[in-house]
C-alpha cells in the first residue's frame, strides 16, 4: 500500500508515468496552437498558490508532467505530499521555456488540484476520529484511470487503502455467496484457489456474522449494521477476526461507529466525492 512519501512502488510509479501521458495527448494533441504565441526563446517563471486550505498530493505527477513537456522546466517546491497549505500559499515555482510552462500548466494542475482534493477529504475524515482507535479505508469507487492515484492521496490525507482491485484479496458479498452454496462454502473455496490472499466476507445479519466466524474470515464487513448490532458484533467477534463496518457512513454518523469498537470503516466519499481544491499559475 502506499505510504505518505514513498513513490518508488513500482505499481505506482509506471501508472504515473502513464497517466501524465494520456492526460498530455488528450489535452496537447498535435500542439498547443495558443503557446505559439510566444516568441520561441522566451523564458518565464510562474508561481502557483492555493486558493484555499488544503491537504496537498501529487508532487510527482507535477514533476512527470514538466518532465514529459520539456525536461528543462525547473520546479521549486515549497511543500511535499502530505502538508497542509493554508490559503493564498506558494505550492511550487516552475522557471523554463514560457510556451512549455503555458503548456504544462493545465495538465499539472489537474492533477494536483484532483489529488490534493482527495487527500483533503481523507484529512477531513480522519481527523473526524482522531481520538480513536479505527483506521478509515477507501473503497474502489475511484476515478476510472486514477485508482492508485487517488489510493496514494487517500494515505497522503491520513487514512488507509482497502483492497487495490479486484486480485489482491477476496472480498465475498451476497451474490458470491449466493453463487458459492454459502459462506462457509464461499470461504473454503477461495482458501483452496488462493490460499495467500485475504479473505474478507460481508454479512448482513448475526446469524450470517456466526457464520463468517465460524469459517475463519480474516475480516468481516458489516453491510448497514445498526450502532447496536456493530457493539454485539465487537463483542462476538473477540478478535477472532477483524471487523469492517460499511454502507451508508456521512461525516455525521462516522464517529458513533468509530465507537463501537470495530476495527475499519470504509467509505466510498473518500474518493468519489473530492471536491477539486481551487489552484491558480501566474507569471512573475
Amino acid at each position: 500500500m502506499p505510504t505518505n512519501n514513498d513513490l518508488n512502488n513500482h505499481y505506482l510509479k509506471a501508472d504515473l508515468q502513464s497517466n501524465v501521458a494520456a492526460a498530455l495527448l488528450e489535452d496537447v494533441g498535435e500542439g498547443d496552437i495558443t503557446a505559439r504565441l510566444i516568441p520561441a526563446d522566451e523564458m518565464a517563471c510562474a508561481t502557483v498558490i492555493t486558493r484555499e486550505e488544503a491537504t496537498i498530493c501529487g508532487v510527482d505527477w507535477v514533476n512527470e508532467v514538466a518532465l514529459q513537456v520539456d525536461p528543462s522546466i525547473v520546479i521549486d517546491w515549497m511543500v511535499s505530499d502530505g502538508q497542509h497549505a493554508q490559503a493564498n500559499q506558494i505550492l511550487f515555482k516552475a522557471t523554463g521555456n514560457a510556451r512549455s510552462l503555458l503548456t504544462f500548466e493545465r495538465c499539472a494542475l489537474n492533477f494536483l488540484q484532483c489529488l490534493s482534493g482527495t487527500a483533503s477529504t481523507a484529512y477531513y475524515y480522519a481527523n473526524l476520529v482522531a481520538d480513536t482507535q479505527v483506521k478509515l479505508l477507501d473503497t474502489r469507487k475511484t476515478i476510472p484511470g486514477l485508482r492508485k492515484a487517488q489510493k496514494y492521496a487517500v494515505a497522503c490525507g491520513q487514512c488507509f487503502n482497502h483492497r487495490i482491485g479486484l486480485y489482491d484479496a477476496f472480498l465475498i458479498k451476497e451474490n458470491h455467496i449466493a453463487a458459492c452454496g454459502g459462506i462457509s462454502q464461499a470461504i473454503a473455496t477461495a482458501r483452496q484457489q488462493e490460499p495467500t490472499k485475504p479473505v474478507e466476507v460481508e454479512v448482513e445479519s448475526m446469524d450470517e456474522l456466526k457464520q463468517a466466524l465460524d469459517a475463519n474470515a480474516d475480516r468481516i464487513m458489516l453491510d448497514n449494521f445498526t450502532l447496536s448490532d456493530m457493539t454485539e458484533a465487537v463483542k462476538l467477534a473477540a478478535g477472532r477476526a477483524q471487523l469492517e463496518a460499511s454502507g451508508g457512513i456521512t461525516e455525521h454518523t462516522l464517529l458513533p461507529i468509530a465507537q463501537t469498537g470495530v476495527d475499519y470503516i470504509s467509505i466510498g466519499a473518500l474518493t468519489k466525492d473530492c471536491r477539486a481544491i481551487d489552484l491558480s499559475m501566474r507569471f512573475v
